[in-house]
């Protein structure tokens, strides 16, 4: 009897990066770019945090593609590990 392996899913990752997105209008300039980007599923700025803490929800993306994306836009971007 054959046995049916089921296709393995893309594992969802959160990405967490600290910045310096102060307020809205910082977010604001950036919040085209991740919103565009095909492998960014939501994401989101705690400006509650003191570290500015961005999360990404994404299945395919590494964390140095977004602090690039960051950088380009005139901003901070570390990831946290």
């Amino acid at each position: 009897m054959p046995v049916f392996i089921a296709p393995k899913k893309n594992k969802m990752e959160v990405l967490v990066f600290k910045t310096n997105l102060t307020d809205s209008k910082r977010i604001s300039d950036i919040e085209y770019t991740l919103d565009l980007h095909p492998h960014i599923l939501r994401w989101n700025v705690d400006l509650n945090d003191c570290d500015n803490i961005l999360r990404i929800e994404s299945n395919k993306l590494m964390g140095n593609e977004v602090e690039t994306l960051l950088w380009k836009a005139g901003y901070y971007c570390e990831e946290l590990l």
